[in-house]
């Protein structure tokens, strides 16, 4: 039994000192718990997304519009931009053209138009425009069912008030005002309740519609499926008119959706793995003999990067050319940009591989960080959730990772189809972290005490 403790013991010692068994063992999971929880809203009042940037063009007159506006400012998921100020000239509210305009440049990815006769004069309904670049399929549809729900919840309110509009042109505003008052008068006495509130419920256009809209959680029952089908005929009276303004011509867009995230993701752990070779060849004595001819440690790391880069380029293009093969993504199409932002993306992920070589002090430790490193940068870049569901906090640390601006690099190919020359942008942000990374771990090398 002695025994048996004493060697115990000595396991639990070698543990304890291998730091990347505990960052494996400890370290990895936690952070992986706090990302999945704030994905999932967990201790969060609102568990949806946060900040979306929505454009809201209002071409109508109608106060009805306004209501529906304010109505979507009060869902925190969106962030409303109903201006622009451009050229310095002054802010002036939004058009269609701009909406557009903003979607192709991936300044948002939502707009909703509010068209003129929002409420036909010579009708009854609601008339609506919703512009979108799908680019995560998750987000949308998110999107898509807050900004329904939303209008929905207001539909009832607007509809009130356009057969209040149309009473008041029709009996006049004095038969009207006694038409409610009769109405409020014979509601009260009916059924019950303060004829001042039934009153003013009735010309704010409050008809009772609002429970049609409301969701209900028994299905089953008859009193549900009674709500559910007059919330269907409700929603007959608003036409939604929906338009992909980006990507609507891709082919097989849920693949060329994921492809990006998920070959930088694998990108990085080969290239994080191939620089374990760095510490092999220093334990096989190769570095003495290198450094001893008319060779720098800077060099050294050049040389390891340039093989990272290319690595990178044949596993990119391979990865791209399994998904066009089994799934039909078009890259063939949009072939000399592609290769320009894989070989930005393949030298990012190569530099931050030269990183975790020039931070580590062997191959085990660096292992462990390189993990670690890979998957909080694919959970918190943009690889695994949509970006809108996390906390805006996580949002902007998510754009300083070499995953975020590699899907993006990506999409802008594959599914807006840009040329080179808009992609020229985000090449540039990739080379200029390559750069900036590069001279760090060289900086960090040079330092470091390599034979030991």
């Amino acid at each position: 039994m002695r025994m048996l403790l004493t060697l115990l013991r000595k396991d639990i010692a070698n543990f304890t000192r291998n730091r990347t068994a505990l960052t494996l063992t400890f370290v990895v999971p936690i952070a992986l718990i706090f990302i999945f929880g704030q994905v999932f809203g967990l201790n969060r009042k609102d568990t949806g997304p946060i900040g979306i940037r929505l454009a809201v063009v209002n071409e109508s007159s109608n106060p009805a519009a306004e209501k529906l506006v304010a109505a979507l400012q009060t869902e925190t998921a969106f962030r409303l931009v109903t201006d622009e100020d451009k050229n310095g000239q002054g802010k002036r509210p939004l058009t269609e053209a701009d909406a557009r305009r903003l979607i192709h440049d991936r300044d948002l990815r939502f707009a909703v138009i509010i068209p003129a006769d929002v409420i036909p004069e010579n009708g009854f309904g609601l008339r609506l425009k919703i512009l979108s670049d799908s680019r995560n399929q998750i987000e949308s549809q998110m999107v898509t069912g807050l900004l329904q729900r939303t209008i929905f919840t207001s539909v009832p309110e607007l509809l009130g008030q356009s057969l209040q509009t149309r009473a008041k042109q029709f009996l006049g505003e004095g038969r009207f005002d006694r038409f409610n008052t009769t109405l409020a008068e014979a509601v009260a006495n009916t059924y019950g309740g303060d004829k001042a509130e039934i009153q003013r419920r009735i010309a704010s256009g409050d008809f009772g519609l609002s429970a049609l809209a409301s969701p209900t959680r028994d299905s089953a029952s008859p009193t549900s499926a009674n709500k559910n089908s007059a919330a269907s005929a409700l929603s007959n009276l608003v036409k939604i008119e929906t338009e992909q303004v980006v990507g609507k011509n891709v082919r097989s867009p849920e693949a060329t959706r994921v492809i990006g995230g998920q070959a930088i993701m694998f990108l990085l752990f080969a290239i994080s793995g191939s620089s374990a070779a760095f510490f092999d060849e220093k334990n096989a004595g190769l570095f003495q003999r290198l450094l001893s001819a008319p060779l720098t440690r800077g060099q050294l790391l050049w040389s390891r990067f340039l093989f990272g880069v290319l690595l990178g380029l044949v596993q990119l293009t391979s990865l791209f050319v399994a998904g066009s093969l089994m799934y039909g993504v078009d890259i063939f199409g949009h072939l000399g940009p592609l290769i320009v932002v894989c070989c930005a993306a393949a030298a990012a992920c190569a530099s931050f591989g030269m990183l975790i070589a020039a931070v580590a002090p062997n191959s085990q430790a660096a292992s462990g960080l390189a993990t670690f490193v890979v998957m909080m940068m694919s959970a918190t870049g943009g690889a695994w959730f949509p970006l809108t569901l996390m906390p805006e906090f996580m949002q902007l640390i998510g754009k300083f990772t070499i995953v975020y601006w590699s899907i993006e690099g990506f999409l802008q190919v594959l599914w807006a189809g840009s040329s080179l020359l808009q992609v020229l942008p985000i090449v540039g942000i990739l080379t200029a972290i390559s750069v900036a990374v590069m001279t760090i771990s060289i900086w960090l090398l040079n330092r470091k005490r390599i034979f030991e």
